[in-house]
């Protein structure tokens, strides 16, 4: 708080109109106004970075507590050890609830409330846009399988480039079952722009 007071004094000095005062300063005669115009710059130049310091501090701490949270999913069918390659929760209402749930608690913070995404993460309401398009039949199928395998490869790996953590690997966080219903849940969110 006294950091925030501190700023405004200093930006309401920094805008403060000089004195037309004519003062003598180590032996030199100089105006006021000039010395305030010196002076004013390095100030609004201090402001300036004080303020980049806070917008950079907002942008950092902007995605909060990124720990990735378990999911309860014993009202779902247990899959067991193997893992699918498909949905298997499609459509299913209990595991839509549920995976609205895991993705506001694990996924939001990047990828935007109700999967909207701010820009900061991929908008998953497009993760299968390719497939909304096609005709019923077995190229369809094939694209929801597909896009299902992407899916769960990067939800379970996590997304790394040039050793920077893109998305954290949720393997051993969330369950075969929690990562599913998430997959139902973004098909509820599906949009074709």
């Amino acid at each position: 708080m006294q950091g925030l007071y501190r700023l405004a004094r200093g930006l309401r000095n920094a805008f403060r109109a000089p004195r037309p005062v004519r003062r003598r300063d180590r032996g030199v005669e100089m105006n006021v106004n000039e010395e305030t115009k010196r002076t004013g710059r390095a100030r609004i130049a201090r402001l300036l970075a004080a303020l980049a310091v806070l917008a950079s501090a907002g942008a950092a701490l902007g995605h909060g507590d990124v720990t990735p949270q378990a999911v309860d999913t014993h009202e779902l069918k247990p899959l067991g050890e193997a893992w699918l390659a498909e949905n298997p929760y499609r459509d299913d209402k209990v595991a839509i609830r549920i995976g609205t749930s895991a993705f506001n608690q694990n996924c939001a913070r990047c990828h935007g409330l109700e999967a909207i995404s701010g820009g900061i993460a991929p908008d998953l309401r497009k993760l299968d846009r390719d497939c909304v398009d096609l005709p019923q039949g077995p190229k369809l199928l094939a694209c929801y399988k597909e896009t299902d395998q992407y899916f769960l490869e990067s939800i379970r790996r996590g997304k790394v480039r040039n050793g920077a953590v893109y998305m954290p690997p949720f393997e051993g966080i969330l369950n075969q079952e929690a990562m599913w219903s998430i997959k139902a849940y973004l098909e509820t969110r599906r949009t074709r722009e």
